[in-house]
């Protein structure tokens, strides 16, 4: 294991960061795989997971069972992690913009359809060589005006040109779930059925410019752009790994977890078997939990008044359109309002508040019907 530290901050920053980031195998010998953890800087289930991924990874490479190059970030956001309120953990948002750390990234793709002109030809590898190369030109080029868009210039250089990107998160309170993008269903529904994702959502463009699309979109947008008349293949499978909600932080599930996308690395040839049984035995997968469905089906639940938040179905249940979700009762009056799904689908994510405001939102349903456009992703 190679130990890198990345400074962040500038000259005439108020503040002064750095980014640590492990790296495991070599480079150039398989696939390259990026794992980073709680971008997110409150989500804390990531930041277990990498350190029993740590512990594995480094085993791994002294058995020599690393075909490839592994980078792992086990705290994406050092700003965030500095970051609070009160007390409370504020790692969500950037304190000095407003602007949340899982926005806006650099959508190489404006910039490589132009300097990709007239050199791509009929060889799928020899573009994707290009385009990497041509991404690592364009995120060089990135001039950063802040800490957090330093942040970001650091672990785009990491994972733009990367095979496999896994982006760890989680929600307020939910069930796993996995958000990729359309053209990468194929691609991660292994990982689905391994981690046992409850919802798997797929949108070719999400909105907002998220690090997991910044990483992957632009091979889609090329072959768009390009019509097809060079084979520019989806060669990078970037995904975000909603690992459950922000209070499970637990060893069993950490490790469970760890072992799921160590699993899923073997299947894509990175981990090594130790022998054709082992190998076999890595290849059967459970059975999946879910359909993927368009993040555009995604039905987001509101509270249309104060109250007390009780909610009457569980995480990861089937609905149908028409359900009880949950109830809102006003603590003065005794009022109470129904939450009903508008769509059938499965109850994936809620709310860890008890108590409610106007407006805020309380759940989130995976329906199969696409329904939405615009940006897609809560806030």
């Amino acid at each position: 294991m190679q130990v890198h530290q990345h400074p962040i901050s500038g000259a005439h920053s108020n503040a002064h960061y750095q980014l640590t980031s492990l790296h495991f195998g070599t480079p150039g010998s398989g696939k390259k795989v990026y794992i980073q953890a709680s971008l997110h800087a409150d989500e804390v289930p990531g930041m277990l997971v990498a350190q029993f991924l740590r512990k594995e990874l480094i085993a791994l490479e002294a058995a020599g069972r690393l075909q490839g190059e592994v980078i792992l970030v086990p705290a994406a956001n050092p700003i965030g992690l500095a970051q609070a309120i009160h007390g409370a953990a504020f790692g969500r948002f950037d304190l000095t913009t407003g602007i949340n750390f899982n926005r806006a990234y650099k959508h190489v793709a404006d910039d490589l359809k132009a300097s990709l002109a007239g050199l791509l030809g009929q060889d799928a590898d020899a573009n994707v060589a290009l385009v990497r190369a041509h991404a690592r030109n364009s995120i060089a080029a990135w001039q950063p005006g802040t800490d957090a868009e330093a942040l970001k210039k650091i672990l785009m250089t990491m994972a733009i040109d990367a095979d496999i990107v896994l982006d760890l998160h989680c929600d307020n309170e939910a069930a796993l779930h996995i958000y990729a993008g359309t053209p990468l269903a194929d691609a991660v529904a292994p990982l689905a059925a391994i981690m046992g994702a409850h919802a798997v959502l797929l949108a070719y463009q999400a909105g907002g410019e998220p690090f997991d699309e910044a990483c992957s979109r632009l091979w889609w947008d090329l072959e768009r752009h390009f019509e097809g008349r060079y084979p520019i293949p989806p060669a990078c499978v970037s995904t975000t790994v909603e690992l459950r909600g922000e209070q499970e932080v637990h060893y069993a599930l950490a490790q469970k977890d760890a072992a799921g996308l160590l699993q899923f690395l073997m299947l894509n040839g990175v981990v090594l078997a130790t022998d054709a049984e082992a190998e076999a035995a890595a290849r059967v997968l459970p059975a999946p939990l879910c359909e993927a469905t368009p993040l555009e089906g995604v039905e987001p639940l509101y509270a249309p008044h104060p109250g007390i938040l009780v909610y009457t179905r569980d995480l990861g249940e089937r609905v149908a359109a028409g359900d009880a979700i949950a109830d809102i009762i006003d603590p003065v009056s005794g009022e109470t309002s129904v939450i009903h799904a508008g769509v059938a689908g499965v109850f994936f994510a809620r709310s860890a508040h008890r108590h409610v405001i106007r407006g805020m939102n309380i759940g989130k349903i995976a329906s199969a019907t696409a329904y939405r456009a615009g940006d897609l992703l809560s806030q």
